[in-house]
């Protein structure tokens, strides 16, 4: 069978990969321990299950509208009143089947070919692909450990050419936890405001921020930055509802009736009484996220800390979301029993191998010399990984 060319230009995600490897080798009795997938540990909170068995019971089972019911987007509408600072009416709002569906939604209704857009590297892994199956040049600008892996406005500059459509800001980051404060989203706005440049500003990991960092949108910048934005966010990280789907784009309106009429050719409405759950995590009590952050921080420190004793690593602290981004670049040209490992793509193989770890090669994000780890898991749990990392990277001489 011939595939298409799309097809063959598309390679899985790494990081559910290497995720499903580490889960069948659990299958076959092996003891791995993973820091692959980006998923909370917790089960969803009580009262959004309640409300979504209630949906059920009630038989609200059936078709609703492409983009989602009118209660779950005035519920979200009010959201991005009440905590961003940023008005918006339903028709300016679209839910769709994750917050990884509504980025595909927009790139498909606002991408042309040969579009260029600016991803600041390191990225998550599925910017760049979603962006050249809509026929656009996915452009990685690099960042530095000691830039906190942040854009600059004069680095932005450089990289804005005359097919230069967006940008994408990921604030707090995936993979590096990074968060940009007010004054640096400012002058991204500025600059983007100069250019006529849209800003695609995913901020799923909003709520998981730590050290009383302040989450801010970067359309709450002016009105005239909220014109140029296309926000996307979803209920899957904060309310550890992953499984359930549901994530929403919010942005000009022409826009949102394009990504309405795709999502009506694809996937139509998003799982009936999985927007219940969600209405009801906007609406209900937000007081087990604020446990859930709490705990986050204290495995952020633990790991930050285990990470760091172990020579030739560094790693920058996050700001927000749940994974780390230590610099290994020490580790590439060493050897084990006469083999060379030159790559973090290999490192993460011989962790895996050797130490029973699982983590993600920094080169999958555009950033060579680094590894992901993403730290939901128990503290005990992470204690014995970073054992197990220290004593494997000991090994190679």
């Amino acid at each position: 069978m011939k595939l298409s060319k799309r097809a063959h230009m598309i390679k899985p995600s790494p990081t559910l990969a290497i995720t499903a490897k580490a889960k069948a080798m659990r299958a076959q009795g092996i003891d791995v321990i993973s820091f692959g997938a980006g998923e909370p540990d917790f089960d969803t909170p009580q009262h959004i299950k309640d409300a979504a068995i209630t949906a059920l019971q009630e038989g609200f089972t059936k078709y609703t509208p492409v983009g989602g019911i009118d209660e779950l987007k005035e519920a979200i509408c009010a959201k991005l009143q009440r905590e961003n600072g940023v008005q918006y009416l339903k028709e300016n709002i679209l839910v769709s089947c994750g917050g990884k569906h509504s980025f595909y939604n927009m790139a498909q209704a606002f991408i042309d070919e040969g579009d260029e857009v600016i991803i600041p590297a390191p990225y998550w892994v599925s910017y760049p692909p979603m962006v050249a199956l809509a026929g656009g040049k996915p452009v990685s600008v690099s960042t530095s450990e000691e830039e906190g892996f942040k854009l600059c406005p004069e680095t932005l500059e450089k990289a804005i050419t005359p097919k230069t459509k967006a940008l994408v800001i990921n604030s707090p980051s995936n993979p590096t936890g990074s968060a940009y404060t007010r004054e640096e989203l400012m002058g991204l706005a500025d600059v983007a405001l100069k250019h006529n440049m849209y800003i695609i500003s995913d901020e799923i990991y909003e709520k998981i921020v730590y050290d009383g960092f302040e989450h801010v949108s970067i359309a709450s910048m002016s009105d005239e930055v909220k014109k140029l934005t296309i926000i996307l966010n979803g209920v899957s990280k904060t309310y550890s509802m992953t499984g359930w789907r549901i994530g929403y784009t919010a942005g000009p309106k022409e826009l949102i009736a394009a990504m309405n009429n795709i999502q009506s050719q694809s996937t139509s409405n998003p799982t009936s009484f999985a927007q219940k759950g969600a209405l009801d995590a906007l609406q209900g009590s937000q007081a087990e996220v604020s446990a859930m952050v709490e705990e986050y921080q204290r495995r952020r420190d633990l790991i930050c800390e285990g990470l760091t004793a172990i020579t030739g690593i560094s790693c920058y602290t996050p700001q927000g979301a749940f994974y780390v981004f230590p610099n290994v670049g020490a580790y590439l040209g060493k050897e084990y029993k006469g083999e060379r490992i030159t790559n973090t793509s290999q490192l993460t193989g011989y962790l895996l191998d050797e130490a029973r770890v699982a983590v993600v090669p920094g080169v999958e994000f555009g950033a060579e010399g680094f590894l992901r780890l993403s730290y939901p898991i128990a503290p005990e749990v992470i204690t014995e990984g970073i054992a197990r990392i220290k004593e494997a990277l000991a090994r190679l001489d």
